[in-house]
């Protein structure tokens, strides 16, 4: 099994949920979230003034996979979050020792769907 942490851009997120239900991810967990990256931070300007913003909002997507997804979900993660601008974010692949589905006692795959 496989976990991914993956941070995008917030207004991404239903093109990366399309995407991951196409291939047969049956469910994720989005968080919003504050970072920063190389730009360290980006400038705004509100009502004539401007602003310096350190931390840079972004959604976290999490999810477990079985192994034989793992590529679909890295290319379906690059494809539906990209925009080919600074800032897209970044993915993160884990191996994943186990799961258990509480409800069940279910482990392994069969916890993830």
């Amino acid at each position: 099994m496989k976990y991914f942490i993956a941070i995008i851009k917030p207004f991404k997120l239903d093109d990366v949920r399309k995407a991951l239900t196409e291939i047969g991810v049956e469910g994720l967990t989005a968080s919003e979230v504050r970072g920063f990256g190389r730009q360290r931070g980006q400038t705004e300007i509100y009502r004539g003034t401007e602003y310096s913003i350190s931390f840079v909002p972004k959604l976290k997507i999490e999810l477990a996979v079985p192994d034989d997804l793992e590529e679909k979900v890295l290319e379906a993660f690059k494809n539906s979050a990209n925009t080919g601008q600074i800032g897209d974010g970044k993915i993160f692949v884990f191996d994943l020792k186990n799961a258990t589905r509480i409800r069940t006692g279910e482990t392994g795959d069969n916890a993830l769907s």
